[in-house]
């Protein structure tokens, strides 16, 4: 038995107005009140008797049930298509209702152009319509067009030959100390090495919704492959090959090849400032005034004094920095070194070291303070996701900061902006009583200076500048805070005593040490910090 839904129909009699319902066949769906009084209201049909309509849905089961509307008796209405198009216009729904007694059927024309008024004008589905009109079923949808989605297109991949991984960590010895002798950090090439190779990107095909509006595929992102010198490419620029043996790089996207520089004693007045574009070994020391700066990694066997060390990719110090507050170290990858004592630290990778002494230290992966004693004491620690300490203050509650859960350089620019927008507000309140009394001398008639006129035209240009800088200031700022308190991933592991002085920030939420913890790891819960055993 082919199924149908419940359905109605008006019926015209000379006494009134009736409404004829029929019940469902098969697995049909019901009728219910709202779909009816839509339909009379469509109709401008609006006294009726609506308890009776109430009761008849109601009582309708396996017969024909017919129900006085009203004693009006209304005027013949033809067979009726309500259109229904999907919120994203991808899909063109009619519901289709039957003629009233003396009503005209609906044609392929009628349809079509029904359609048209509802502002459908694509993917006219031409043999739902058939199926209708060969088999009139009411009260059910037919998908009278359909949407073309668009084909998305496929981004430009680069697929590179050498290791990019920088999160693979140093190997720890029995007692827990790095071993420097095997790192394993340089990604070794020779002369005619393929270092790379771009897969295009492919473009997609538009769309189109049923209302004739082209649906754009989302914008592939095209790429190409950008190196420094001693590399070529294919003609084709599809292949990246290598000029040199030596080392490769990937440093913002760009790929270098070097032999390392190396100086085979200190970094003094003997070899001035080093700026290098690929990696720098020093076999000696660093001396207090002198800087490096590498686009690829530094290594320094010796001890790096009050010295500047800024690295495109990872610096290891097989001794340490010995910074005299004046010492600073910044990597675009990972920092290994044996010790860090009176100087500033970032890492836009992992820190990995044994002592961290009242220094300031940042770095976007962990931080992980081992060795032997592994201990924190003083300054202001900061990691995007973990830090990993034996001991953290001291015996003395010295103040010690150790903060995690939201990238260092989020914070640090956070706290540019607060004080920014504090600045730029105070120049505003300096700007705007001079500009207040110039315009009431204006409004007055007071005749000024061509002088005067001219610091009234820059200082009122000055203004609006200033007040555009403070909004979208205070918009990132607000985005910022919003990122900030939303953050609630990090933890901090005291694998020994974490003694009274230390502070704990967790993603924006604050504990102090009042009493000594012992082996356990903090993180934080809602709007607290827990403390969990290891």
């Amino acid at each position: 038995m082919e199924s149908q839904n419940s359905y109605f129909s008006l019926v015209l009699k000379q006494d009134g107005t009736y409404l004829k319902l029929y019940p469902a066949v098969g697995i049909g769906k019901s009728i219910n009140y709202d779909e009816i009084n839509n339909y009379l209201n469509d109709k401008r049909i609006y006294d009726y008797d609506d308890k009776a309509l109430g009761r008849a849905i109601t009582a309708l089961s396996d017969q024909i049930i017919e129900v006085k509307l009203t004693p009006v008796s209304v005027l013949p209405e033809n067979e009726y298509v309500r259109i229904n198009v999907y919120p994203d216009r991808m899909y063109a729904v009619g519901r289709f209702y039957p003629p009233s007694t003396q009503g005209s059927p609906l044609t392929m024309n009628d349809i079509l152009n029904s359609l048209k008024q509802a502002g459908v004008k694509y993917g006219i589905q031409a043999n739902s319509i058939e199926s209708f009109l060969t088999n009139r079923k009411y009260c059910e949808d037919y998908i009278l067009a359909r949407g073309v989605n668009p084909v998305e297109g496929k981004d430009a991949i680069i697929t590179y030959n050498f290791n990019t991984d920088n999160t693979l960590k140093p190997k720890l010895n029995e007692d827990g100390t790095v071993d420097f002798h095997q790192l394993d950090t340089i990604s070794s090439i020779n002369k005619g090495d393929i270092l790379a190779t771009l897969s295009p990107a492919v473009q997609g095909k538009t769309g189109m919704d049923v209302c004739g509006n082209p649906i754009p595929p989302k914008k592939v992102i095209n790429k190409i492959l950008k190196h420094g010198r001693d590399i070529h490419l294919s003609e084709d620029g599809l292949v990246m090959y290598s000029d040199v043996s030596g080392h490769a790089v990937v440093t913002d996207g760009k790929v270098f090849v070097s032999n390392t520089y190396e100086v085979l004693a200190d970094v003094d007045a003997s070899t001035g400032d080093i700026v290098y574009e690929g990696n720098v070994s020093v076999k000696g020391n660093v001396i207090t005034g002198y800087s490096i700066t590498a686009k690829g990694d530094i290594i320094v066997n010796g001890v790096v004094e009050g010295a500047d060390l800024v690295a495109g990719g990872q610096i290891i110090l097989k001794r340490g920095m010995q910074g005299m507050s004046k010492g600073k170290m910044e990597a675009g990858s990972n920092i290994i070194t044996k010790f860090i004592e009176n100087a500033e630290v970032k890492a836009g990778g992992y820190i990995t070291t044994e002592a961290i002494l009242h220094s300031k230290v940042s770095a976007k992966g962990d931080i992980i303070v081992g060795g032997k004693k592994g201990f924190i004491t003083g300054g202001e620690i900061h990691s995007g996701t973990t830090i990993t300490v034996k001991n953290a203050g001291s015996t003395m509650g010295t103040s010690t900061l150790l903060e995690v859960g939201i990238d260092p350089a989020i914070i640090e620019e956070f706290r540019n902006l607060e004080k920014n927008i504090q600045s730029m507000n105070a120049d505003m309140e300096k700007i705007l009583p001079i500009l207040e009394t110039y315009k009431k001398k204006l409004n007055s008639g007071e005749k000024l200076s061509q002088d005067k006129l001219d610091y009234v035209r820059i200082a009122t240009e000055n203004c609006l500048t200033l007040r555009s800088k403070i909004k979208e200031s205070n918009i990132r700022y607000d985005q910022l805070r919003i990122e900030m308190n939303n953050s609630d991933s990090g933890s901090i592991k005291v694998e020994n005593i974490a003694y009274p002085g230390v502070k704990i920030v967790i993603s924006n939420v604050n504990y102090y040490v009042r009493s000594e913890v012992h082996y356990s790891k903090f993180v934080r819960d809602r709007a607290d910090i827990k403390i969990v055993g290891l």
